[in-house]
Parts: structure tokens; C-alpha cells; sequence
């Protein structure tokens, strides 16, 4: 857990310095919305209606942009090799990165809402409630983005390979994001809410155990 929390803390450290992931993913989410509103506009029943498609959609490119950065800055610095050779088991390396990366798209995530919340004229209806939806959906991204990052450092075509394979993987995440999220914008329901929610929170539990146990086999294969 000490490597871990390292890792986590390198990483929170050099973006401090860079700011390298956060303006590179808020400007790409930034845009997407605003394209999108204009694209679903005029019409602002329309709008309210793709605000939660449109918020997970950018969460899920920006997600890949930032996994993709996480270990590319170890490669270019040449410290990838060094770092698989620290005396820790590499499972500790992967909930470090991952958790840092999910950290920073949290607060992608929080600007994001809130850049939908003004451009499609949309009302959640529970901040709280908006807030856990974020948490489980940000950290399935991540989860899922991070590892298979991880796996295409090293290869020639990695900005192709990584969105290939980590979209298929995330669709039941994505699902249950937007099904929770448009409850949230108009006619909340609270049991139908929480079964979304625990589909998202299912998805987090199993991905983060088998991609923390399979870690260690793909970076060394």
C-alpha cells in the first residue's frame, strides 16, 4: 500500500507541475459538450434528453486521453522499465496509477456536469446523489483505461489499440452511468436510481479485482 500511495503521489505531483492531463482532457470534454449542444439545439427538450449521454460520452474519451498520458510519461521519461523493476508487486503499481488517474478525472467529471448543466439547461436532482454517480462511473473508467493503457505503452499504434480495446469493456459502465444520470435530470426515481447504481458499483468491484490480479501478467507478457 506504501508503493501504491508513491505512485499516487508522484502522479498527483507532476501534474501539479504540467497540468499536462487536466487541460488537455478539460478542453477536449469542453468541446465535445459545446458541439453537441449546438448540434441538439435549439430544441431545449432535446437537449435535456441527451445531457447524460453527452456528459458520459466526453467523460469516456477524456478517460482514455488521461489513461493513455499516465504511462506514456513514464515511457518518454524513460522510467517504465525502472518503475516494473521497483522490489513491489506490480499490482501495487496499477491501483497507484489508477487511482490517481481517477482522482484527476473526478474533477474533470465535476466540471464537466457542471459545463452540461449550463449549455443543456439541465437540473439534477440531487447534487449527492449526482456526486455518487460520478465516483462509481469515473473510477469504472478508469479502472478499465489505465489497464489496458498499460498494455499498449510499449506498442507502435497505442492511441488506435487503447480506445478499441477498452470500449467494449466499459459498455455496461457507460449504461449504467447515463441510465443513472438521466433519472437524475427529470423524473427521479429512487429504486429504479439504485439499481443502476449497483450495476455501476458491481462493475467497479469485478473490474477492480481482475484487473488488479491480471496486471502483473500483461505488463510482463
Amino acid at each position: 500500500m506504501r508503493a501504491a500511495l508513491t505512485v499516487f503521489l508522484k502522479d498527483l505531483r507532476l501534474e501539479g507541475r504540467s497540468k499536462d492531463v487536466l487541460s488537455t482532457t478539460l478542453f477536449f470534454a469542453g468541446l465535445v459538450v459545446l458541439i453537441m449542444g449546438f448540434a441538439f439545439g435549439p430544441d431545449l427538450s432535446k437537449m435535456r434528453d441527451a445531457a447524460a449521454g453527452v456528459l458520459w460520452c466526453a467523460l469516456a474519451f477524456a478517460s482514455v486521453l488521461a489513461a493513455g498520458r499516465a504511462w506514456a510519461g513514464e515511457q518518454e521519461s524513460g522510467a517504465l522499465e525502472s518503475l516494473l523493476l521497483y522490489p513491489v508487486a506490480h499490482e501495487w503499481l496499477y491501483l497507484g496509477k489508477a487511482a490517481a488517474n481517477a482522482l484527476l478525472m473526478l474533477v474533470l467529471g465535476a466540471v464537466t456536469a457542471g459545463l452540461t448543466a449550463i449549455f443543456f439547461d439541465v437540473q439534477f436532482a440531487s447534487p449527492g446523489l449526482l456526486a455518487l454517480t460520478l465516483v462509481l462511473g469515473v473510477l469504472g473508467l478508469s479502472l478499465v483505461t489505465t489497464f489496458y493503457s498499460a498494455i499498449t505503452v510499449n506498442l507502435r499504434a497505442k492511441e488506435a489499440l487503447l480506445p478499441v480495446l477498452s470500449f467494449p469493456i466499459i459498455i455496461p459502465v457507460m449504461i449504467g452511468a447515463v441510465k443513472s444520470t438521466v433519472l437524475l435530470t427529470g423524473g427521479f426515481n429512487p429504486d429504479d436510481y439504485w439499481a443502476w447504481t449497483r450495476l455501476l458499483l458491481g462493475f467497479d468491484v469485478v473490474t477492480l479485482l481482475v484487473a488488479t490480479f491480471a496486471f502483473p501478467h500483461a505488463v510482463e507478457s
